[in-house]
């Protein structure tokens, strides 16, 4: 006898097959949209570890604005009122044509015509804090710092007395010296012997002065020459009998100096390869640190996908100092124009500086839709609302499909005076 075997029918089988499928395809739907949000999350996580590095960058250039910077060279040769003439070699930025606007729109001190070194036709003291007001990248602000500190080198971040005789203090730990730095190579990372010293940094010494305004904070020259080598400080020291304690402070560590600070500039520019992450139209913001060497621009990247920077300052006009950082009496005044005001002004009435960074947070998502049209740089909620401009979203097609955002840095310079 025959037994009689069970089984599918091909209905059965089919209709199993079909509802299998209908679960594998939901599952893969919800996996492809877990995935997508984690890709999502990733690249909004990525941009504001990025932002916070970028920034913090930014905010100590800021506060670091005038550290070690002249106010006044110590004699006016010809009297004829312009000191910084006599400064032998003193020229800043070179044509950078690839950087808008040209970093030689915010040179000062001296005015250069063609190839450094040349004549100075018309001198004043460098401002710590200059920018163009909408005259950067697609209109955004451009800004200029100048201080010692603000270079990417150990020497710039170093300073020390100096007193009549050449004398100079010695500091503890040994690689805090001006003329130490650590020599691997020779087995001396502490720099605790004559391996790790380097006599040839390059610095600058300057008069605290303060008798009158004409003298504080004056830079010491020899024939014309603003700079010495560390080893080099006795032409530039106290005469014999003075009880006046100079500032040596260092500005480079391997190149003679064609300016008596350094100085750093931040702006928008768009590379030959942007992110792709990034939306159509943006650009990169750059911290570019002048090089002593030839006054060309070193570019360092700070954050992606950036559309838009706008500067205000908080201002004492009056200058009565009764402006107080969120109490008391407020601000004489917002700006977003230092046009006009001279060096000294700068230092006396420039009580706040904010910058305002628009950028996107990750990539494009087309289930997103940013709430507004438009984005008022600085925020309406900002006391220095209605000052730098509004970002129209609506200029570049999907341009609401990403997640915009308003990096906001308030910071009072302490080095200005």
């Amino acid at each position: 006898m025959v037994k009689r075997q069970d089984g599918f029918s091909l209905i059965e089988l089919m209709i199993t097959m079909v509802v299998f499928l209908l679960i594998i395809a939901s599952a893969s739907g919800v996996f492809t949209s877990l995935l997508t949000q984690f890709k999502q999350q990733s690249k909004v996580a990525e941009t504001n570890i990025e932002g916070a590095i970028g920034l913090e960058i930014l905010r100590r250039d800021l506060e670091s604005a005038g550290y070690g910077l002249p106010w006044n060279v110590e004699v006016d040769g010809d009297n004829d009122g312009n000191d910084w003439e006599q400064l032998v070699g003193y020229c800043e930025a070179v044509s950078d044509v690839t950087i808008t606007p040209n970093p030689t729109t915010f040179n000062n001190g001296a005015t250069v015509a063609g190839a450094c070194p040349a004549a100075v036709t018309a001198g004043s003291a460098p401002m710590a804090i200059r920018s163009g007001n909408n005259t950067g990248w697609n209109g955004a602000d451009y800004l200029s710092i100048k201080s010692t500190t603000i270079a990417t080198n150990d020497t710039a971040k170093k300073w020390n007395y100096l007193r009549v005789g050449d004398n100079k203090n010695t500091w503890t730990p040994a690689c805090e010296n001006l003329n130490k730095y650590p020599n691997a190579g020779a087995g001396d990372t502490d720099c605790s012997t004559g391996a790790s010293t380097e006599n040839t940094v390059r610095v600058i010494v300057i008069s605290p002065g303060g008798s009158s305004a004409a003298n504080t904070r004056s830079l010491i020259t020899n024939a014309g020459v603003f700079f010495t080598q560390y080893s080099g400080t006795a032409n530039f020291a106290p005469p014999a009998g003075s009880t006046e304690t100079y500032m040596v402070y260092g500005v480079d560590r391997g190149t003679n100096l064609r300016m008596p600070f350094n100085r750093a500039d931040y702006f928008i520019k768009v590379p030959a390869t942007m992110p792709s992450a990034c939306a159509p139209n943006t650009g990169i913001l750059y911290k570019g640190t002048l090089s002593q060497a030839n006054g060309t621009i070193t570019e360092l990247p700070i954050l992606d996908c950036v559309a838009d920077m706008q500067v205000v300052y908080a201002l004492d006009n009056d200058e009565d100092g009764d402006f107080v950082n969120g109490e008391g009496t407020p601000a004489d005044a917002y700006t977003d124009n230092l046009t006009g005001l001279t060096a000294a002004q700068i230092r006396t009435r420039v009580k706040e500086i904010r910058v305002y960074i628009l950028a996107h947070e990750g990539q494009r998502d087309a289930n997103y839709t940013y709430p507004n049209n438009s984005i008022a740089i600085p925020p309406a909620s900002d006391p220095a609302a209605g000052l730098g401009r509004t970002f129209d979203l609506t200029i570049i097609t999907n341009y609401q499909n990403y997640r915009w955002k308003v990096y906001t840095l308030v910071v009072r310079p302490n080095n200005l005076r």
